[in-house]
């Protein structure tokens, strides 16, 4: 085979994204192939589809193929059919909910079983959406990292609003089922820039201190 026909040749990549309702799995498959979030929540019907080409060390024309599986089709008959042949799977939940940390347990049996087909097991991936919304934790980071240990998942907390995390995320998975070291750079790269707001206040609203008197300028009254 000559270099310019291995150059052409594709490689395809199965990622599922699993877990309750409104947990963002959606969103993140925006934020990864788009660069975008859909502000108006929408319940995915079975499973919808999104593609993200992509050069990741050595590998070239790698094709990520992002399998948003419906939370609700759990309680379908089609899951089955929607996990396997998956490289990877990502169990997303929501930090800010704690029941859908709970409800991944019905999602990890029903990955475990898909795989009994497949030759080779999937990589499992443990990710913590909403990770802006710190002040509304729900599940504590010892829990997340014991569910992930417990289930032999890798763990990611990422924010699919700000991009947090998002993109290293998927390339860190992707790289690992290509066998591919990403360097610091391409680490680095994936950081989304976080934009400081700088807040101004006027003048007129800032609280008035009384001057200060110092001794020396001071008046002693003596009584005699």
């Amino acid at each position: 085979m000559s270099d310019s026909e291995d150059e052409t040749l594709e490689r395809q990549v199965k990622v599922a994204l699993v877990g309750a309702q409104q947990v963002g799995k959606t969103s993140l498959a925006l934020r990864y192939t788009q660069d975008t979030i859909n502000k108006l929540y929408q319940a995915s019907m079975g499973v919808d589809f999104y593609l993200k080409r992509l050069v990741l060390g050595n590998e070239r024309n790698v094709n990520v193929q992002i399998w948003d599986v419906a939370g609700s089709a759990l309680a379908g008959k089609m899951t089955d059919k929607y996990l396997y042949g998956a490289h990877a799977i990502l169990f997303v939940y929501d930090v800010t909910l704690s029941a859908s940390l709970d409800a991944l347990q019905d999602w990890v049996a029903a990955a475990r079983k898909a795989a009994r087909a497949q030759e080779r097991p999937p990589i499992w991936a443990l990710v913590a959406n909403k990770a802006d919304m710190e002040h509304a934790r729900q599940v504590k980071s010892e829990r997340h990292h014991r569910f992930a240990s417990e289930n032999g998942m890798v763990s990611y907390v990422v924010s699919a609003k700000t991009g947090e995390g998002v993109a290293l995320s998927f390339q860190k998975v992707v790289a690992e089922l290509l066998g591919v070291r990403l360097t610091k750079a391409e680490q680095e790269q994936q950081q989304p820039v976080v934009t400081a707001e700088i807040v101004t206040f006027p003048e007129t609203s800032l609280p008035k201190v009384p001057p200060v008197v110092s001794p020396s300028s001071s008046t002693v009254c003596s009584l005699m």
